[in-house]
């Protein structure tokens, strides 16, 4: 099931918009691509996207 900026994992609420919005973009290509299960992929998606927002801090 692909999630979106509206309909996204409960895992992902406390994540900050910029960083959930980039764990749900990456647990779309997971689940498409690579076939994990939704948990496997939720769990990747956020700590990759996690260390993607470490690596591109937003502009001021």
């Amino acid at each position: 099931m692909p999630w979106s900026k509206e309909d996204y994992p409960q895992s992902m609420k406390n994540l900050e918009p910029r960083v959930r919005n980039k764990a749900i973009e990456i647990a779309n290509a997971l689940l498409e691509e690579q076939h994990y299960e939704e948990g496997r992929a939720i769990a990747i998606a956020t700590a990759k996207a996690e260390e993607w927002a470490e690596n591109h801090p937003e502009e001021k």
